[in-house]
């Protein structure tokens, strides 16, 4: 049954190539010091750093520039960021770059004037921001979070080692978002196909939860058939524009809060992934991946209506004259395959993963209520180390 919900999302898009055309009119609408936001460098090697400046000198902005935006963003990294948005008086924080640049970009926005430690306020305590809040734009350069269109914003504490996500509400969603799919061409593959299972991953923790047969499944499903048919094209030819174009939609509806309405959702693969880029700093998609099918396994018992209903509409597993167990169990197989063809880590190991690590990874792991299984900290133990 579909539960009650209301549904709101104001975050405007900008799709297809060229869609950085779009950036003067929406500049227009803040004030004139903006804070640019990016990674390591790589939007000034490809070109997307000189066109975003040429749009931003044009409409006669004032820019402070802040770079070195880590994969996954820090506590440390967020204090600094938060200080230097105060200081320079920020009208808008652009961030270009992948889901950690805009990721963090939402953090700042609502730490730079927070009186508070935002770490303890909104990664500790999960509390709503009560202070000024400042606007957030996109354009995005890698695909996977869906962060250009939601609230969340993950940061890691190294000295805690945890890594946390707070899903913040509309007020703090983007602004707008530019996404133009050719700019993600340049990605090296190891980085695309991480942002591939980390789209897979979203819809499955919003899929196998307790309500059934419902319209958000049905959408779940699709999405899932179109990442599945583009990412094998993709891997193939990372610059088949159809296949990346689709993979970028799917990317952004797959975690734009649409696929949860009505259901309880479960996330305790992100939850045992995050602990484990809190202590290896491994990529976020890839920890997903490394701990997926050892999860998935574990807990097909417990929803094994719904585990066999994905073997059959997303894998195409014929159900004729099989149990649902046998079926549920052809679908998780037919999902190993997928993975390991695109080129996803299969284990923790070869994240840096060692046995010595795996308490402190379960201990740093927060235990969710949505899905078909609660754990414990023993089970969480165990699957991890099944995932090594």
């Amino acid at each position: 049954m579909l539960g009650n919900f209301t549904f709101c999302n104001p975050t405007r898009l900008y799709f297809g190539e060229g869609a950085i055309q779009n950036l003067k009119g929406e500049l227009a609408k803040y004030g004139s010091m903006v804070m640019l936001v990016y990674g390591g460098g790589s939007i000034k090697k490809n070109g997307i750093y000189d066109g975003v400046m040429a749009v931003l000198k044009e409409c006669g902005k004032k820019v402070v520039e802040y770079g070195g935006v880590m994969p996954n963003p820090t506590s440390a990294k967020l204090a600094e960021g938060a200080r230097i948005a105060r200081e320079n008086n920020v009208d808008l924080i652009l961030a270009v770059g992948g889901g950690s640049v805009c990721d963090y970009s939402k953090a700042v926005s609502v730490s730079a004037y927070c009186e508070d430690d935002p770490w303890q306020k909104y990664y500790i305590r999960f509390e709503e921001p009560t202070c000024k809040i400042i606007p957030v734009g996109c354009v995005l350069t890698m695909v996977g979070t869906g962060s250009e269109m939601n609230g969340g914003a993950v940061i890691t504490n190294h000295e805690q080692k945890l890594k946390i996500g707070h899903v913040f509400g509309t007020e703090v969603f983007p602004k707008f978002s530019v996404l133009d799919p050719t700019y993600t061409y340049t990605l090296p593959k190891y980085q695309m196909v991480a942002g591939f299972y980390d789209i897979m991953s979203h819809i499955l923790e919003q899929y196998f939860s307790g309500e059934d047969d419902n319209t958000s499944d049905y959408i779940a499903e699709g999405l899932l058939r179109s990442l599945i048919h583009s990412s094998l094209i993709a891997v193939e030819n990372p610059r088949d524009y159809e296949a990346r174009s689709n993979i970028m939609w799917t990317a952004t509806w797959a975690l734009n809060t649409l696929t949860a309405q009505g259901k309880t959702t479960d996330w305790e693969v992100h939850m045992i992934g995050q602990a484990v880029g809190a202590y290896t700093d491994a990529t976020h998609g890839m920890t997903l991946a490394a701990v997926s099918m050892a999860y998935y396994r574990y807990i097909m018992p417990f929803g094994l209506k719904k585990f066999a209903r994905y073997a059959v509409n997303v894998w195409g597993v014929n159900a004729e004259s099989k149990s649902e167990e046998q079926v549920a169990t052809e679908g998780l197989v037919a999902m190993e395959s997928w993975m390991n063809k695109i080129g996803l880590v299969m284990n923790l190991k070869d994240l840096g993963v060692t046995p010595d690590m795996i308490e402190g990874i379960a201990d740093a792991t927060l235990i969710m209520q949505g899905g078909y299984k609660v754990l414990t900290r023993e089970e969480v133990i165990d699957i991890l180390k099944r995932s090594l």
